[in-house]
């Protein structure tokens, strides 16, 4: 082996050491993680909390605000009906060509994994609910074959902006401050545990953090139990 030849081998050796050393790093704060179970969001710029039960009962001041909305079988639902359950959260309507439609087929998948299981809820909340009256959500529930655990909600526009910038801070910290004359769009989906704290964030367009979601519910009825 010449001198140029030995030079690109020991180069190459070197290169593989260090990604190894990243992926070993990322691996070992995954495995953290884990031991430490999901965490907690407090704050609307989603600054990770990795807390004990009782260190979250002192430390988590957060939760879902009140609200009285519709569904898509015209029935009242309120912050009652996830009392004491795991629900997932996103906003979207159903005029909506870009994101939503991407975004409804990926819950789909939470819902089918959790299927019959009551203990976990899906709200799925109307940012143009002028349009999207009870009316039009059961079309669109009927369309994507939306099952009974999923609520489409409709009502009050402003009660729908304050509740997705402020409880569940879907627009992080840009749109906590904002009001209902500000157009609200996002991506994002929301993990809320059964005292209703905000466990997780996760881009809605995306199959993998659906996986993570998946997973993530599923570590949460066990730390739950």
């Amino acid at each position: 082996m010449d001198y140029w030849e030995l030079k690109i081998v020991k180069m190459v050796q070197r290169v593989c050491f260090k990604i190894n050393l990243v992926l070993l790093l990322i691996a070992s704060v995954a495995c953290e993680q884990q031991q430490q179970g999901l965490p907690y969001y407090n704050t609307p710029d989603f600054t990770p909390l990795f807390l004990s039960d009782e260190e979250a009962d002192e430390k988590i001041t957060h939760i879902l605000a009140d609200f009285s909305l519709m569904n898509q079988h015209g029935k009242k639902v309120t912050q009652k009906n996830v009392e004491h359950k795991i629900h997932v959260a996103d906003f979207f309507f159903t005029g909506c060509g870009s994101i939503c439609p991407h975004m409804t087929n990926n819950l789909k998948k939470i819902q089918d994994a959790f299927e019959g299981d009551t203990n976990v809820v899906l709200l799925s909340y109307s940012v143009t609910p002028w349009k999207d009256d009870v009316t039009r959500l059961k079309q669109y529930a009927e369309e994507y074959n939306i099952g009974p655990q999923w609520h489409l909600l409709t009502g009050s526009k402003n009660v729908i902006y304050t509740l997705a910038r402020q409880s569940y801070f879907a627009e992080e910290e840009f749109g906590y401050s904002r009001d209902s004359s500000d157009f609200l769009h996002t991506e994002h989906v929301l993990l809320i545990d059964s005292h209703k704290r905000i466990r997780g964030i996760y881009n809605g367009t995306l199959s993998f953090d659906m996986e993570q979601l998946k997973n993530d519910i599923l570590a949460l009825k066990e730390e739950e139990k």
